[in-house]
């Protein structure tokens, strides 16, 4: 990452020590878009709990790396989230390596900013399919399995932009609102299968990406005045509430969406 403007530190002191969940070690963990910024941290946290780790990414450069980089602990799986059928076999891929998949992360996406009257159908349609429509048939992907298994944990990835109805990207909003209501109705149709559905909700969070395109000094203006504590957030953060969602600590958390944002909204 690029270094910060400002004294305050962006990551924690690296005497903290953090939670270790015993029930994740063996778990069939799967994340997609795992190459690169949130997916990423995520990949490297579950490894780091002795999880067995199944990532997806379009970008195979990365994704290539970031397995060689873990020395085996995760396996890279190339996919495009927009082709459907081949979301689905990547996913029964891992599923068949591991006889069932335990977590299903659900974070590709893409927050590219567009203007309202610059969208045709062709954007909008490729904007669901990237941010909306791989959450739903990834999750009726691994339900069959998670049932046989006597349960599962299912994490949709929304985002802060719902709450402060951020301005050009609309149809990113719109997605990462449809999400809310997705994850509420699949924990009420997979409940009876005790597998849990709960939305991860982050704020602006520092992968390099962000910083690279929209960390300018007018954002840190906007960080220093809507987040309530001072420190930037980062993938970590973020990683480690889906840690939690994964884990049975959180067994009986469902239907809901948890908001991690420094106190932005």
């Amino acid at each position: 990452m690029e270094p910060e403007s400002n004294t305050v530190p962006i990551m924690p002191d690296a005497s903290t020590a953090f939670a270790r969940y015993p029930s994740l070690a063996g778990k069939a963990v799967l994340i997609t878009g795992g190459a690169t910024g949130i997916g990423a941290s995520m990949v490297e946290h579950f490894a780091d709990q002795g999880a067995r780790v199944g990532f997806l990414d379009i970008d195979a450069g990365a994704g290539t790396a970031l397995a060689a980089r873990l020395g085996g602990a995760a396996r890279f799986l190339p996919c495009d989230v927009t082709d459907v059928d081949g979301l689905k076999a990547a996913i029964h891929a891992f599923e068949a390596e591991s006889g069932h998949i335990d977590v299903l992360v659900n974070n590709a996406a893409n927050d590219d900013r567009h203007r309202v009257d610059e969208v045709d159908t062709a954007y909008w349609d490729n904007r669901m399919a990237i941010n909306l429509r791989p959450q739903f048939f990834a999750a009726q992907a691994v339900r069959p399995g998670m049932a046989r298994a006597g349960g599962g944990s299912i994490i949709n990835l929304g985002s802060v932009v719902v709450q402060m109805a951020a301005a050009e990207m609309v149809a990113y909003v719109a997605a990462k609102a449809a999400v809310y209501g997705l994850t509420r109705a699949l924990a009420r149709e997979f409940g009876p299968d005790r597998i849990r559905v709960n939305c991860l909700v982050p704020g602006w969070v520092m992968t390099e990406r962000q910083i690279r395109l929209w960390l300018d000094e007018a954002g840190e203006q906007r960080i220093a005045e809507r987040q309530c504590l001072p420190d930037k957030l980062v993938p970590e953060d973020i990683a480690r509430m889906a840690l939690f969602l994964a884990a049975d600590d959180s067994r009986h958390c469902t239907s809901q969406s948890f908001i991690v944002d420094g106190g932005w909204v």
